[in-house]
């Protein structure tokens, strides 16, 4: 029978994989907030049966580098025509064991999101649009392919989940300056501060740990979603700002990916640091469906440092990825306007320096696992 202590190990050795509690992307216009349905977290996903943890993640990022292709566009912040987002986002999960294999979680997020600009509000003035509310809804399973108390010191787990379209896709705001005789008119708010993305989803996860050295771990894991629905109905009024846009009048619903590993480190029985990479982004084509509608495909590849504290059944992280290269690729519309007009277009994207993510949860378990004593003693220091 495990001893508390050793529970104590054993949750410590779970949370010390990872700095926080699911993917997200790294803040900016290109991507939108997301996280994988099952939840990218060992300290929740390494569940016996009947063990419950409950949590909430926090995020907060500030974007307004604006990027074409894989170069910054420095002039757009000091002649003041960049685009502000901020996006705050609050996910509630809950993931519940199953098995002392096979696990499941709900993900419920909710979104507070502003947007300041020139170009949306005839140019001449900068105006703010905001929108709120509940986002895409992700339920899931995962299952770790190795036994988790014959294979403590590694092992892989793989997920499968669901986004369903709870989140408002064409939530408005007021925009000014462009309406009938200059003035006022309610719009859909740009896609990127959109609360959801009007499409059921499949997302397709990965996890994995393994102990690489007294008191280091490698850690890594990713998702895919697929998105097959092409375009949700929204307005983009982008059509209003050129002819040459038309093709981009209307939301598509794009396909979005993160991976990252890196490695943790046990400071003593209560905290742990870790360091890694992340890379993550909306594609120009989706895997499955036509690429029709305006989208900014973009991606950024990240430093991830974090620290975790962790006291009995309780566990509190931080993390904060800060952008090393960022691209806004040329999408399908900006292909199809250069080869209609015969000159280059490639689109532009604001993205973040750097994203905050704060993770709190607390497990009620009721399984007894056995753990090794000797990977134990490894964090009882």
């Amino acid at each position: 029978m495990r001893t508390s202590q050793s529970l104590r190990f054993y949750f410590f050795i779970m949370l010390s994989f990872m700095g926080f509690h699911q993917i997200t992307a790294q803040g900016c216009v290109a991507i939108r907030h997301f996280s994988s349905c099952v939840g990218n977290t060992l300290e929740n996903n390494l569940l016996g049966p009947g063990d419950i943890q409950i949590g909430s993640n926090y995020r907060y990022f500030k974007s307004f580098r604006h990027f074409r292709g894989t170069e910054e566009e420095p002039d757009r912040v000091s002649n003041d025509t960049e685009v502000i987002n901020h996006s705050h986002s609050w996910d509630f999960f809950l993931t519940y064991g199953i098995s002392n294999r096979l696990y499941a979680s709900v993900t419920i997020p909710t979104v507070i999101n502003t947007r300041s600009s020139l170009y949306e509000h005839g140019r001449n003035e900068r105006n703010t649009t905001f929108s709120r509310g509940l986002a895409d809804i992700r339920v899931g399973v995962g299952y770790w392919l190795f036994d988790l108390e014959k294979n403590q010191n590694g092992n892989l787990a793989l997920g499968l989940g669901l986004k369903l379209p709870t989140g408002n896709y064409n939530a408005s705001d007021i925009f000014y300056n462009v309406g009938p005789e200059g003035g006022p008119q309610v719009r859909p708010v740009d896609q990127s501060i959109q609360p959801g993305d009007g499409g059921f989803g499949i997302t397709l996860d990965f996890q994995f740990y393994r102990k690489i050295g007294e008191g280091f771990f490698a850690y890594g894991g990713g998702f895919y979603l697929i998105n097959p629905r092409e375009t949700n109905g929204t307005r983009t009024f982008r059509e209003t700002l050129s002819p040459i846009l038309q093709n981009e009048a209307i939301m598509a619903v794009p396909d979005q990916f993160s991976a990252r590993a890196g490695v943790s480190h046990s400071l003593n029985n209560t905290i742990s640091v870790s360091l890694g990479a992340r890379y993550e982004g909306v594609p120009v084509k989706d895997l499955i469906g036509g690429n029709e509608g305006f989208r900014r495909p973009g991606n950024v590849l990240s430093i991830d440092p974090g620290i975790a504290f962790i006291k009995d059944n309780f566990s509190l992280n931080l993390n904060v990825p800060f952008a090393v290269r960022r691209e806004r690729p040329q999408s399908v519309t900006d292909l199809e306007t250069q080869e209609i007009t015969g000159e280059p277009r490639a689109g532009d994207a604001a993205f973040a320096d750097y994203l905050i993510n704060v993770g709190i949860s607390y497990r009620f378990a009721k399984s007894k696992v056995k753990v090794n004593p000797e990977l134990m003693n490894g964090f009882n220091k």
